[in-house]
């Protein structure tokens, strides 16, 4: 039996249907039968503690410049769905932040995925400061002089903000680079929120390996190349994706912090490793579908769906 879907994410008509992993997991869904909606964040009205949204049903085709239809605008009881996908994305701010508050009013009538208790309490830079044995060194503060100290230990760092994404305001430091002070001013008057110091990884100029995680397991991997001259592995910024193994080490990685993700509801995570380091766990719009099903031929959007049939059967 097909199921009601809601999907909350941005504009659909501005997605990279290429590469857009929200595409291939609706895809997928209506392959399966399963019926369709689309709204945006903004569209969602809570009124006397119930939660709804104004949505169009959809309809989705792999087609170059008509790859979607909607239907007439109504107003959707987000309660009388079966799914709701939060794929939105980042920026992690207080716009994202409430819709999460929102989304808990439908619960456990209806499953959200990821749960948006999980991903309010789960930031892709906090969330794997609890696996501290497993990161490269890391600081996340505020503090200038700290800082300034963790370069004098390490000599080469990574500098990013603590809710950046898509490589946004990345910097690498060199031992004896003079825009350090300057750096860190500019970050304390740019945001509120501390930033992450990492010790630089020089392996990934090989890649930054994006492991697929579906409900705590290990489901898949693809490798993110930097171009030359550039240290951030972002396909935003230019990385080229290439096809990847899982090592011993990445399934350690994978086997220590499986459990949590799957006790927290969060169905499909993307996690970032390089080195051998585990460096983010990103729970709010993971990406990485399109590019492994081309280099494998097997869909992890279908093995997504099968959790996700599984919790509501």
């Amino acid at each position: 039996m097909g199921f009601m879907v809601a999907i909350q994410m941005d504009p659909i008509e501005n997605i990279d249907i290429s590469a857009d992993s929200t595409l291939a997991i609706a895809l997928e869904g209506q392959a399966r039968g399963h019926k369709l909606f689309h709204y945006l964040p903004h569209a969602l009205t809570l009124a006397s503690g119930h939660l709804s949204a104004r949505a169009h049903s959809l309809e989705l085709r792999p087609k170059p410049g008509d790859h979607y239809s909607f239907g007439p605008e109504e107003v959707l009881d987000l309660s009388k769905v079966d799914v709701i996908l939060m794929r939105q994305d980042p920026p992690f701010n207080m716009a994202y932040i409430t819709t999460t508050h929102l989304l808990e009013h439908v619960q456990p009538e209806t499953l959200v995925v990821n749960d948006p208790v999980a991903v309010r309490n789960s930031p892709e830079k906090l969330l794997v400061t609890k696996f501290p044995e497993l990161m490269p060194p890391t600081i996340i503060t505020s503090d200038g002089n700290s800082v300034t100290k963790f370069r004098a230990e390490h000599q080469d760092i990574i500098i990013k903000p603590l809710f950046g994404n898509g490589g946004a305001g990345v910097f690498h430091l060199g031992p004896n680079d003079e825009n350090l002070s300057a750096l860190v001013e500019m970050f304390n008057n740019t945001w509120q929120e501390p930033m992450m110091v990492q010790r630089y990884l020089p392996e990934v100029r090989v890649g930054d390996k994006r492991i697929i995680l579906i409900d705590g397991e290990a489901a898949g991997a693809i490798n993110r190349v930097p171009p030359s001259g550039e240290a951030r592995a972002n396909m935003h910024v230019g990385a080229q994706a290439e096809p990847a193994d899982l090592t011993d080490r990445d399934r350690e990685i994978c086997s220590a912090i499986g459990p949590l993700l799957k006790t927290q509801g969060l169905i499909f995570v993307g996690i970032d490793v390089i080195g051998g380091y585990l460096t983010e766990i990103n729970v709010t719009s993971p990406t990485g579908l399109q590019e492994y099903e081309r280099f494998t031929g097997t869909s992890l959007s279908a093995r997504i769906w099968e959790s996700i049939e599984a919790r509501l059967q």
